[in-house]
């Protein structure tokens, strides 16, 4: 087992961990669509049939021919037979000839001979048989073809996509009812020290309540998997190691915080090797916060433990947990990529070698986006709420001076 603070860069020690974990090919499960919402398909979907099923007005206007209202204007409209109305909800039975128009709303079927609608707008009512159009129109104009969204066969979603509201009413529109997902995976959590008590507890001198396994959840339930927790556990070796048997056989992968820390670094450790080959991979990551992370593989189930610090949790957790959840749900296991940039208010120090995460408030200003750090100290877990992303400093740099355009990060989601 490797010695304590061999200290990995962050994206070598995610790559060796990746490395031991076997290929994953998630299982389907039917559900019904309505319910799929940030579910991840577990096969691509095929349209059973055209959308738009018929050919379709985009706009309140008129149907017309096309080239009956070319070279029309305010100042010399085209004028047009008004022949009927088209009827909502139902097939039109009239046909257009040259020089007609019919009546028509958002989404009502376009009659034969029509190829394209005028906008309401752009017209005038002469008389109740003939209308002005002061703007012509090209073929296909505010009209949907069959077919246009989506054809017969074509695929609708493909297999790895998370389901977003679109998405759902573009299954309903083509009659899918139900779609085949990728159950979240389980991941366990188990929160480690004598000092820990549950959150509804009043602390005495020397204890703290347990933040870790609920803003764990919060993470793990964010990025689509299933958090299932096994409670606090002492700093006894048997009792975390049956907990942590327990957690493995029932979940897909397993966290186990604070037991990473100085003081019972060998215990959770030790624990961790119990549970299969080939064991610890990782002892020590060069960042901060979380310098003391463990990254294991046993019998083929990733295996993390955190610092027990929130702040210090909670991003190794974006940085590790993150990428091992997107594994299991047949996503591309990446880290977290900047959403977006900011110039930095003030200068951030770092040491060289070594990956800094900052967290920084967005402040919108005429001259653009800043970036302003946020100085924390890694238990201080109402510091990190205030923020509203982080940047990364890379071990080759030892600071970030103010001015320089920085990438933002939302690690948490």
């Amino acid at each position: 087992m490797p010695e304590f603070l061999e200290l990995l860069p962050p994206a070598k020690a995610l790559e060796t961990l990746l490395q031991h974990l076997p290929a994953y090919h998630p299982a389907a499960h039917v559900v019904d669509t309505t319910a799929a919402l940030d579910l991840v398909t577990a096969s691509e979907i095929l349209s059973p049939e055209p959308l738009p099923a018929f050919p379709r007005s985009t706009v309140d206007g008129y149907a017309v021919k096309a080239a009956d209202t070319y070279g029309a204007s305010e100042a010399l409209p085209a004028y047009l037979k008004l022949v009927g109305e088209i009827p909502m909800g139902s097939k039109p039975t009239l046909t257009l000839q040259n020089g007609q128009a019919a009546l028509i709303h958002t989404g009502g079927m376009l009659p034969e001979g029509c190829d394209a609608v005028v906008m309401i707008e752009n017209t005038q009512t002469v008389s109740p048989n003939e209308v002005e159009v002061f703007k012509p129109v090209a073929v296909g104009d505010n009209t949907l073809k069959m077919g246009e969204d989506v054809e017969p066969g074509q695929q609708v979603l493909p297999a790895g996509k998370k389901i977003g509201p679109a998405d759902i009413g573009g299954l309903l529109a083509l009659g899918i009812l139900q779609v085949p997902v990728v159950l979240p995976p389980r991941v366990g959590i188990l929160s480690s020290g004598d000092e820990v008590i549950p959150p509804d507890q009043k602390p005495a001198i020397g204890q703290v309540r347990d933040i870790n396994s609920a803003t764990l959840s919060a993470l793990v339930r964010k990025f689509g998997g299933n958090p299932v927790l096994y409670g606090i556990i002492p700093d006894h070796f048997e009792t975390l190691l049956a907990a942590a048997q327990r957690a493995a056989q029932e979940c897909d992968m397993v966290i186990i915080t604070a037991g990473s820390s100085a003081s019972v670094r060998d215990l959770t450790a030790m624990a961790i090797q119990e549970l299969g080959e080939p064991g610890v991979l990782v002892h020590g990551v060069n960042i901060k916060p979380g310098k003391p992370t463990i990254l294991a593989v046993c019998n083929h189930k990733a295996i993390i433990g955190l610092p027990g610090n929130p702040v210090s949790a909670l991003v190794i957790a974006s940085l590790f947990v993150v990428p091992v959840i997107r594994s299991l749900l047949g996503l591309p296991a990446s880290p977290p990529s900047p959403v977006l940039h900011a110039r930095l208010t003030i200068n951030v120090p770092s040491q060289a070698g070594r990956e800094d995460w900052v967290p920084v408030r967005l402040l919108f200003t005429p001259e653009g986006l800043l970036a302003d750090p946020i100085f924390f100290k890694s238990n201080l877990i109402l510091t990190l709420a205030k923020a509203d992303g982080m940047i990364r400093i890379v071990p080759e740099a030892n600071g970030i001076a103010a001015g320089e355009t920085v990438d933002v990060f939302q690690p948490f989601g």
